[in-house]
């Protein structure tokens, strides 16, 4: 924006400038008129071949053949600027700029992903595949080009700037995918200091790195290396629950889906019991598990046990059965 700027009022200096000296030099040179030396010297330096306003003296023909030899060469300078920049769509990128600004500005509770390669892709695939609000900080441009229908901005995601940019207060959540730890380790850092409410998500590739990324201000850490080693086992070992697990979570799967489902404060399971809910009866949606507001963990939870507002259920059903129960959760129903 900046370069196209300074070659725009560059070329509009040198045509006022060489219309100045020309409409100068005229009437200092042949005494016309301020209309007539403007005139005279527009059709000059555009070539239009009309002829003279009036007779040229012999110093007017001098100063004529030095305003052609300028002023032509300062109009084809700023019709080439402008022509080089029409056609190598640099006005079009700067628009496109202008709607990524309104875009970023626009952004509220969304999610903000850190690194666009391997691990970006996948995450940027799944938030879009939940319809959520996300944008990409990658100051790769090359893999920037092969990204379709994905709000992003070039930049490093390590900047304060560059994290303002993409609206970090008003973020709901950052993920941070790149590929080294001290990348990681200042991106967290940056973002906790911006926004301390923000949930943060860290790759950790090195041993050791959890910890520091922890203490950074990261609320959870993964290191795809020891999931990846513990998947390839438990493929090994216990084939079936992995081929489960792998058909739970997959990614627009409609015969079978594991969610977490949370009870908010109006709605009208809180309170009950899951055998008074009716969820496995009537809807046919196992509850694996409830994580209560403290934290704590209930696994394989009984028909008499209680949900409460805030409560989240780790549930496992068909799609459609547990729109419903999201829906019950909220209070929709």
């Amino acid at each position: 924006m900046e370069k196209f700027r300074r070659r725009l009022i560059l070329s509009a200096a040198l045509i006022v400038l060489i219309i100045s000296f020309g409409t100068a030099g005229y009437m200092s040179i042949e005494r016309w008129s301020f209309l007539d030396s403007i005139y005279m010297t527009i059709i000059t330096i555009t070539t239009v071949g009309f002829k003279e306003i009036h007779d040229l003296s012999f110093s007017g023909k001098l100063f004529t053949i030095i305003l052609i030899i300028g002023g032509v060469g300062t109009v084809l300078y700023a019709l080439g600027t402008g022509a080089k920049l029409v056609l190598e769509g640099e006005l079009q990128e700067i628009f496109g700029r202008k709607r990524l600004e309104k875009k970023l500005k626009e952004l509220k509770d969304h999610y903000i992903i850190c690194g666009h390669g391997r691990m970006g892709k996948i995450i940027a695939r799944e938030l879009k595949h939940e319809n959520l609000n996300f944008v990409v900080i990658e100051k790769n441009p090359d893999t920037l080009r092969e990204t379709e229908d994905v709000l992003f901005l070039e930049g490093d995601a390590a900047k304060d700037e560059t994290l303002k940019k993409v609206g970090i207060e008003k973020a709901k959540c950052l993920i941070s995918v790149l590929p080294t730890d001290a990348e990681n380790l200042f991106v967290v850092l940056s973002a906790r200091g911006l926004n301390p409410n923000l949930l943060i998500v860290a790759r950790a590739g090195e041993e050791g790195s959890e910890k520091k990324l922890l203490r950074a201000g990261a609320d959870r850490v993964v290191s795809p290396y020891h999931i990846g080693g513990l998947r390839m086992a438990h493929t090994v070992l216990k084939p079936a629950v992995v081929d489960f697990i792998e058909f739970a979570t997959k990614s627009g799967n409609i015969d079978l889906q594991l969610e977490e489902i949370t009870i908010q404060e109006d709605s009208k399971l809180a309170g009950l019991t899951l055998d008074e809910c009716g969820i496995g009866r009537e809807l046919g949606v196992i509850i694996v598990a409830i994580k209560q507001l403290n934290g704590e963990m209930k696994f394989n939870p009984t028909f008499r046990s209680a949900i409460t507002a805030g409560d989240t259920l780790i549930a496992v059903g068909e799609t459609s059965k547990l729109k419903i129960l999201e829906d019950m959760a909220m209070g929709k129903k």
